[in-house]
């Protein structure tokens, strides 16, 4: 973990970062490690990676602000948002794009970058120190 100058990073390598967190908001993106899934399992396991991160670096599901997803093909936009819409709790909708996408790696069918409010500052306390 890094910090400079208020921005904490967190799992920086040379390229990327998996959590930037600045001015009380969030920054990650996600893919999936499971390759031969299909686009169901990839978003789950997306989706619940992006949980865990929201609930360690103090936010939750509830205070996403923006959310853009990138599907290999459009066409699952559908069988997608059947995900999302059970994920994501009532109410609390971000501003969200769906695009589609040539990802990085052909196996990805699914990648999201999202932002949210840090609601809990103690959580990114440990990673100040």
């Amino acid at each position: 973990e890094v910090f400079i100058m208020g921005i904490i990073r967190i799992g920086t390598t040379a390229r990327w970062s998996d959590v930037v967190i600045f001015n009380n908001v969030l920054y990650t993106v996600e893919v999936p490690t499971n390759l031969d899934a299909g686009l169901k399992d990839q978003t789950k396991e997306v989706l619940n990676s992006i949980a865990k991160i929201l609930s360690d670096n103090g936010s939750d599901k509830k205070h996403i602000l923006s959310v853009t997803i990138y599907l290999k093909d459009i066409a699952q936009i559908d069988e997608f948002n059947q995900i999302w819409d059970k994920w994501l709790p009532l109410g609390s909708a971000p501003v969200r794009a769906c695009v589609e996408a040539r990802l990085a790696n052909q196996a990805y069918l699914v990648e999201i970058q999202l932002s949210a409010a840090v609601i809990n500052t103690d959580a990114t306390v440990k990673f100040m120190t």
